[in-house]
């Protein structure tokens, strides 16, 4: 018998502007028989498959100290250098430069809320980087 992940849930100040910045991250989408409001408390978003779910809900209390656990990224389409623009258009902020002169490496950004996340190569890059194209 296993156990399977329901959906990755969030503290949050604001559920609902968390919910905005990481479905222009991720490319999620809200229920749209229930979708979220600014004043909800709780806003779940949905990869365009359904399999995966994450919840925002709303708690008192900021970030305080580094995240126990944190979601490393990749590039659907493009470059990690393409990507990190993106996402720091989208609101993300830069926390540390951990790319590598041979392009290996990656970069941790932090939400609008403090939670940190990274940022890799694309599988692109690496088999490019590998000598597989």
């Amino acid at each position: 018998m296993t156990a399977l992940i329901s959906h990755t849930s969030f503290d949050s100040l604001n559920a609902f502007a968390q919910s905005v910045f990481w479905s222009g991250v991720l490319g999620f989408r809200e229920d749209p028989d229930d979708p979220n409001g600014p004043q909800d408390e709780e806003c779940m978003i949905f990869s365009p498959d359904g399999t995966q779910r994450l919840l925002f809900i709303e708690v008192p209390d900021a970030k305080q100290v580094k995240n126990r656990v944190h979601l490393d990224l990749q590039p659907a389409e493009g470059t990690r250098d393409q990507e990190l623009e993106r996402l720091l258009g989208l609101g993300a902020r830069e926390v540390d430069d951990r790319r590598l002169p041979d392009g290996t490496g990656w970069v941790v950004l932090a939400d609008p809320e403090g939670n940190e996340f990274c940022i890799l190569r694309s599988d692109a890059e690496r088999r490019a980087a590998a000598g597989n194209p």
